[in-house]
């Protein structure tokens, strides 16, 4: 059997519930593509890379389990909400050091500031994903 090396940065991967890791090549079309090939996502984890050069602007959510962020260079504050979004207490999470990362706990808004360009991989369980703007 051949395996040729992929690049986490072109190519995302959805673990699926049964244990088999698939590669999706990303485009413009990418989350479109996701949700034609895998419908609502549900026993499946997307591992992907994004890089930012600026603070996120919207929370999201994953209420399908928990999400690992790992950061891969730069450095981030990574902002959890807990509580009733017109109380919720903040938790502001350093990563600066290439390697450290944040378990996003299921059902826990999170969202990104950053303050230097920074790269970071994620596993995500993206069944139900939902978001709102900051």
């Amino acid at each position: 059997m051949m395996i040729n090396p992929l690049s986490i940065m072109s190519t995302f991967v959805v673990m699926d519930g049964d244990g088999s890791a698939i590669p999706i090549p990303v485009n413009d079309t990418f989350f479109e593509d996701l949700k034609y090939q895998f419908g609502d996502f549900k026993g499946k984890h997307l591992i992907s890379h994004f890089a930012f050069d600026k603070d996120w602007d919207i929370w999201e959510m994953h209420p399908a389990g928990d999400e690992l962020v790992c950061l891969l260079s730069g450095q981030v504050d990574f902002v959890l909400e807990q509580g009733a979004e017109e109380t919720a207490e903040e938790t502001k999470v350093q990563m600066k050091t290439p390697g450290e990362f944040v378990i996003v706990p299921k059902g826990i808004w999170h969202t990104a500031n950053v303050h230097i360009p920074s790269s970071m991989l994620f596993i995500t369980p993206g069944a139900g994903t939902q978001h709102r703007p900051i």
